[in-house]
């Protein structure tokens, strides 16, 4: 990959091997104005997503808050930890891709065709929807998780919600300060990390953070016959920087930009069948194996590397008024190689005398280069008038290259060669277009109504080339879809411990192109759409020290997207819209508390999901040459009608709960014990939800801990995550399970400077 920086700013990284379990340094106060963070005034969490500085108690929005320490404190050092930290979040990593659901709404079914329905940003602009999500916490300010539709105001429209990832700003006659912390760990894992502030001059600053882990493979893989597995075991090497730089010439222009820089080789997305994992069905399985225990026959390769360079240019006007613009650009290039039948069973050829063939049974290759740019320029009126308002225009443009000579290659067959292949090389751009706004009007001092509304405009193509069982074809295909999405809110301040607030919301996902398989091109799938109720109570008690939130929401989706096997080809998949509506309702409630040197917090998510009426074939079962229309049928025993089933990867229960306890030992120095307890109940991983073929995910019952030992600016912390050791498929792709990581422990060392 070509590494090259377009906008202000530049990338100067050292490298060095090292790791973090999950320890960084606590966010510093900062300008409203300076960065997408939060900061704590008089005690309040004070939320920036909704580009303005608002105050979490008194805003009409589902929001979940993690300051940098609350990450450290609740061993979250990426994102697949973030299901055990907040209320109904249920991330399913299968190695390329994650799967991020937010209230059971993101990207249940993972292809580039499909956009995601919670969007990642990282600085405030939108990070590669899907891919790339390894990426490490680190040096990180806060993480602000926003539930539900966001069809207005942030950013990039979605129907299941936005996480907000915020790195640590530069800090203008901030003086010479840091951090270094360094760590060893179980699976032979050693690292650091680290990052220092620069005060250049009396307007410009920069700020440097580095990261790198290295620590052995989960996975005992075995070869054929119980031989030496010589692939790769998942053995993880990451190096990450970032460069920070703040440049504020007057009091009213403020120009920021970060830069990063990421080599994430995973060594390999090991995983098992299904059937391997435990006994399914009536008869017991023979072959019984862990999820950790693995038999392969095929090379195996990870490796993820991309860079992203983010330009903040703020001006505010002597009125008060902010002219702000946001650009992004990212690039990047993931491989992935995979015994995709997850076994070391080699095929023989028939004949007299057996052949055995050198390659394995089923596998996949991809090397996939991807780039996006994204704009975005708002006008924000003064954030303490009565009537305020929001008018912005957003863009971002997307780009996935699936590289010649045909470097996306998928082998489903035990004779491995052309006439067994699927391959593909091409293009798949997309583009989406907005132009947004909001008004604002406090009706008294204590009651405030909002209305917003945001017109998209989408774009997705197709330029692609395939060998289909060596046979050519060509797909060059276009669609586009818009839409008009819009919230209208009120909040009532009933008095200064109690808040209460309702609105009703619409969210848009673009549609797009399936996948070019067979003689004909496929059908593209529709637009999704959302209508969200909310309503919310956010309190709080014994003198501000126990704060709580409960809220209630109703989401009907129309048009919802989901993936089924292709009518006229069932073994391949198609992204089709359930004609029917789609509904999903659930409860939530979040509290915290800190008394003295006691803190605690609990959160849950009671949640139902019915998708509504529509047709489907499942291509794990018998082959069916007859019709099998979404929208008509006809009902038989392969072709069934899942209305009412679960969404998939929406769990019915989430909880999560926390407590430490500060002992002071004298002489400046303290111990403070620290547990964790996050829990996400069984989900399904299709639609078809048959649990003889592995759909049934068990519940995930994960509880970490920590002994911190801090003497003035030096901290040692023993900690342990996973501590059960609970051993659980965390995704379901193409037969295999892919496992969450087992327990890992160690010790971390602090210095703060």
């Amino acid at each position: 990959m070509k590494v090259q920086g377009i906008f202000l700013g530049a990338s100067v990284l050292a490298l060095t091997f090292g790791s973090i379990a999950a320890q960084a340094q606590t966010a510093p106060s900062v300008p409203a104005d300076q960065s997408e963070q939060t900061a704590s005034q008089d005690g309040e969490v004070i939320v920036t997503a909704r580009r303005r500085s608002e105050n979490l108690s008194t805003t009409p929005v589902a929001a979940t808050v993690l300051s940098g320490a609350d990450l450290a404190n609740k061993g979250v050092a990426n994102v697949d930890a973030l299901q055990f930290a907040a209320p109904s979040i249920v991330v399913n990593n299968f190695g390329q891709g994650i799967d991020f659901n937010v209230r059971g709404i993101g990207k249940g079914e993972h292809n580039t065709q499909t956009a995601t329905g919670v969007i990642t940003y990282r600085d405030g602009a939108p990070t590669f929807p899907g891919y790339f999500q390894q990426e490490p916490y680190y040096d990180v300010a806060n993480v602000q998780i926003l539930r539900g539709p966001q069809g207005t105001t942030v950013g990039q429209n979605a129907t299941g919600g936005a996480v907000f990832v915020n790195s640590n700003d530069p800090i203008i006659n901030g003086g010479l300060h840091g951090y270094v912390n360094a760590n060893v760990g179980n699976y032979s894992e050693v690292g650091a990390q680290g990052a220092i502030n620069l005060p250049i001059s009396d307007t410009f600053a920069a700020r440097v953070a580095l990261y790198g882990t290295r620590r052995n493979g989960f996975y005992d893989i075995s070869g054929p016959g119980g031989t030496r597995y010589t692939g790769n075991n998942g053995d993880q090497r990451h190096i990450a920087g970032r460069i920070s730089l703040l440049w504020k010439p007057t009091a009213q222009l403020t120009i920021s930009s970060k830069t990063d820089l990421d080599y994430l080789d995973m060594g390999a997305y090991v995983a098992t069948p299904f059937q391997n994992y435990r006994p399914v069905g009536v008869a017991p399985v023979t072959q019984y194996s862990d999820l950790f225990d693995v038999s392969l026959n095929s090379p195996q390769e990870a490796r993820d590397k991309f860079y992203r360079t983010i330009l903040r240019v703020n001006y505010q006007f002597d009125s008060g008024i902010q002219l702000r613009s946001i650009t992004g650009y990212s690039r990047g290039n993931t491989k992935y190689r995979a015994d995709l039948d997850g076994t070391a069973r080699i095929a023989t050829a028939t004949g007299v005398t057996p052949v055995v063939l050198p390659t394995a049974d089923r596998t996949f290759f991809d090397n996939v280069n991807e780039r996006q740019l994204s704009q975005e320029l708002t006008l924000l009126s003064p954030d303490n008038a009565r009537l305020s308002y929001q008018l912005g225009v957003f863009g971002v443009w997307n780009k996935y290259n699936f590289l010649p000579p045909f470097q996306f290659v998928s082998d489903n067959s035990s004779l491995p060669g052309p006439g067994s292949e699927y391959r593909l090389q091409g293009t798949n751009p997309n583009r989406s277009l907005a132009v947004f706004g909001q008004l604002g009007f406090a009706l008294t001092p204590k009651l405030k109504v909002e209305v917003g509304g945001r017109y998209t405009a989408s774009r997705s193509e197709n330029d692609i080339q395939i060998l289909q069982f060596n046979t050519p074809l060509t797909a060059i295909q276009k669609t586009t879809s818009d839409n008009f999405s819009y919230k209208a809110s009120v909040g009532w301040e009933a008095n200064g411990n109690n808040y209460l607030y309702g609105f009703v919301a619409t969210g848009f996902k673009p549609g797009g192109l399936n996948p070019p398989v067979g003689l004909a091109a496929p059908d593209f799938f529709k637009e999704e759409t959302v209508t969200s109720y909310e309503a919310g109570w956010k309190s709080n008690f014994a003198d501000r020290k126990i704060r709580t939130t409960i809220s209630g929401f109703y989401n009907a989706y129309k048009d919802f997207q989901v993936i089924i096997a292709n009518p006229s080809l069932p073994v391949f998949g198609a992204q089709i819209n359930v004609p029917d509506t789609t509904k999903i309702y659930g409860f939530e409630a979040e509290a915290e508390a800190k008394f003295g040197g006691f803190a605690f917090n609990v959160g849950m998510n009671v949640l139902h999901s019915e998708i509504g009426s529509f047709f489907a074939l499942d291509p794990r079962g018998m082959l069916s040459f007859t019709p099998c229309n979404p929208n008509t049928g006809p009902a038989n025993t392969l072709c069934r009608n899942l209305k009412g089933n679960d969404q998939t990867y929406a769990p019915n229960f989430t909880f999560n709960v926390g407590a430490s306890y500060e002992i002071a030992l004298g002489d400046g120095m303290t111990l403070t014990p620290r547990a964790n307890y996050g829990h996400v109940g069984k989900q399904w991983a299709t639609l078809f939800q048959t649990r003889a073929l592995g759909d049934r995910l068990e519940a995930r019952d994960i509880l970490n801990a920590q002994v911190a030992f801090t003497k003035g600016s030096l901290t040692v912390t023993g900690y342990a995550t996973n501590l059960t050791n609970q051993h659980y498929p965390a995704a379901l792709n193409s037969g295999l399970y892919f496992a969450g990581a087992p327990r890992q422990y160690g010790l971390k060392v602090l210095k703060v400077f």
